[in-house]
């Protein structure tokens, strides 16, 4: 699993974002470096949208089958994203749950555009082989905090 430290969000002011070598630093904590890796390979491709960066991995790694985790918050959201379309139907996603974000987004644009492309969660393990779009809701466990909270935390805010 890579985790992809974005260079920015288009969506969200960089002010009070950290800077990305903070912020990848704090990934790689979280790797374990063979099974998890953290890379700041969105800096490398130059891409700023995942619409590009998804089409620069498949054509960096051709023979790769990639599956794209995001949170409910992002499927909520998707929509918004420039050419949200071409990266569902790019590569398959699947989806973790996040604390007040999935109904909103399991009853949202994507997921009622994509609804027949949905596969049940015991499906997620063959995810990678499917044609996109394909997606799944995992069921997981959910943590309450958010992101912004455990950066507050961290740094004694």
């Amino acid at each position: 699993m890579w985790l992809l430290v974005s260079p920015g969000n288009p969506l969200k002011p960089a002010r009070g974002m950290a800077p990305l070598a903070e912020r990848l630093a704090s990934a790689r904590r979280i790797a374990d470096g063979r099974r998890i890796v953290a890379t700041d390979i969105e800096r490398a491709l130059g891409s700023v949208y995942t619409a590009d960066t998804v089409r620069l991995l498949r054509r960096r790694f051709p023979r790769a089958r990639f599956v794209w985790l995001m949170g409910a918050d992002n499927l909520e959201q998707i929509p918004r994203w420039r050419r949200w379309r071409q990266i569902v139907t790019t590569m398959a996603f699947a989806v973790v749950p996040r604390p007040t974000y999935n109904h909103r987004a399991l009853s949202g644009l994507a997921a009622h555009r994509l609804a027949g492309a949905r596969l049940a969660a015991h499906q997620a393990s063959c995810l990678a082989d499917q044609n996109p779009p394909a997606w799944v809701f995992l069921p997981a466990q959910q943590h309450t905090a958010s992101a912004s909270a455990i950066r507050a935390a961290i740094s004694g805010v």
